[in-house]
């Protein structure tokens, strides 16, 4: 398999969207699968989009998630940047010369034009094509300008752009995703590729880049896929050997619509705040509209770079499921080892992890949660002091006498237990219910008031958990509490 050089190529203008996380996981999959080079690259061209701080928050969050590019910015300890690899500057800001001399290419092989049409002329015309119903672009008036009428207007110091000159014909290519597509060339527009304050626009850029840093798959979001006949046309033009694409499918919100905020969190940065695993999330996010076997939803990272397959990514957008998400982030949880899930949840809770009985806790509530900020709520019972009315403690139709009877019972009866039945919650769970059943006892006459004197609530975990959280000596405590309130 030959070695593919992919990139990502995110504009500094905010966080990182969850889609953009999505596009650099194929980027890294494809790369890593195939002994290759996963590049990064930032197109900061369109300078008045531009928010301080976003390269340095990029590279965090990709750092954050693991994701390492081979070649491009990297962030270091102390908070500055670096870049790394034989084909930088990886900033496009960096390489405004580069791209100079491809525009002047060109332009002397009348594949682009300069074009001297003021803001106002351009609003008209297009104004005036949308009153008759055509497509708005641009009707090539400096197309006709001779090389004296150019220069003239230049040494004037008019103003201008410079625009590539589409040909005739059709445009077809092959994409990984969405098999053979095609343009009718006469449909494009006449695309400018150089502003006037003589920065490139975006797609004079990335085929320049995308070319001298030898990247084999452009691999990106739908939304690109108009843009191809522009840059292939730019390839040939240039002669520059093709690349590969692949355009992936958008993310959606539930109802179908492209995954904006007002339905919910669109930044990588906004579900990891909320607790979501770094690996639950790579899962979730590397398998939308992608799954390796189809018959699991669990992988690991390993997994997902040896069985990801571009040719099997679907055409039709990915809805962003939480629910799933959610269940998945569950998996995770469940099986972590408990030193490893007190690092990870010491962000989110202010209650001491390394206290015994909360960490025994913190193992028994990681199943009823989702995300690690579900986490300070349900610790703090362990730990507070709670009152509740007496009337709590009796089991249905009993009455009070019967539930004091039944605590002081099974006080008397903990009060025998081993500390080896107290190794595990199943352990318990044997000890206590063989109890109730050689006592000729019920179920709920015995366990409910256990539970809500451990628990001090209606609703909590079983009294078999709550007795292990607890252990003996406190469990003892809580039960002869609650028998004080019955006297």
């Amino acid at each position: 398999m030959t070695p593919a050089r992919t990139r990502l190529a995110p504009s500094p203008t905010g966080f990182i969207h969850i889609g953009t996380l999505r596009t650099a996981l194929f980027d890294y999959f494809l790369a890593k699968q195939t002994g290759g080079q996963f590049v990064l690259r930032i197109e900061d061209t369109d300078q008045s989009r531009l928010v301080e701080g976003s390269l340095e928050n990029l590279l965090e969050t990709f750092k954050s998630v693991g994701i390492e590019p081979d070649e491009g910015p990297v962030l270091q300890d102390d908070g500055s940047t670096i870049e790394k690899g034989e084909y930088g500057p990886y900033v496009q800001s960096k390489r405004l010369d580069i791209y100079k001399p491809y525009v002047e290419k060109l332009i002397e092989q009348g594949d682009a034009y300069q074009c001297f049409c003021t803001k106002e002329r351009l609003d008209e015309m297009r104004e005036k094509q949308r009153a008759t119903k055509q497509t708005p672009k641009y009707d090539r008036k400096c197309c006709a300008l001779t090389a004296e009428e150019v220069k003239a207007k230049i040494d004037a110091g008019e103003s201008y752009v410079v625009r590539m000159k589409v040909p005739e014909g059709e445009t077809i290519f092959e994409d990984i995703v969405r098999n053979s597509v095609k343009f009718q060339n006469l449909d494009v527009d006449d695309q400018v590729i150089l502003k006037s304050d003589g920065f490139p626009t975006y797609h004079l850029a990335v085929v320049v880049d995308d070319a001298l840093m030898k990247i084999s798959h452009i691999v990106r979001g739908e939304e690109w896929l108009s843009s191809t006949p522009k840059h292939i046309m730019l390839y040939k033009m240039l002669g520059f050997e093709m690349p590969t694409f692949a355009h992936v499918p958008l993310l959606l919100n539930p109802d179908k619509t492209k995954l904006s905020k007002r339905q919910g969190d669109v930044a990588v940065e906004d579900y990891l705040k909320k607790g979501y695993l770094v690996e639950a999330l790579l899962n979730f996010i590397g398998t939308l509209g992608f799954n390796p076997t189809g018959d699991r939803e669990i992988y690991s990272f390993d997994e997902l770079v040896e069985m990801f397959d571009l040719s099997k990514v679907k055409k039709s957008g990915a809805v962003m499921n939480i629910e799933k998400l959610d269940w998945m982030n569950n998996q995770y949880l469940k099986k972590m080892e408990a030193k490893d899930l007190i690092e990870v949840a010491k962000p989110f809770v202010s209650i001491d992890l390394e206290n015994e009985t909360v960490g025994r806790a913190l193992i028994i509530e990681r199943d009823r949660i989702n995300r690690l900020d579900e986490l300070q709520e349900k610790l703090e019972p362990y730990v507070a002091e709670f009152a509740y009315d007496s009337e709590l403690l009796i089991w249905k139709k009993a009455d009070a006498a019967d539930a004091k009877a039944q605590l002081e019972g099974v006080k008397k009866f903990v009060e025998t237990l081993e500390d080896a039945a107290f190794v595990n919650v199943e352990a318990l769970e044997r000890e206590v219910r063989a109890y109730i059943e050689s006592n000729d006892l019920q179920n709920g006459n015995v366990l409910w008031p256990l539970r809500v004197a451990l628990s001090g609530a209606a609703k909590s975990a079983s009294p078999f958990e709550l007795l292990w959280v607890f252990g003996k000596e406190k469990g003892i405590e809580k039960i002869d509490k609650a028998i004080g309130l019955l006297a």
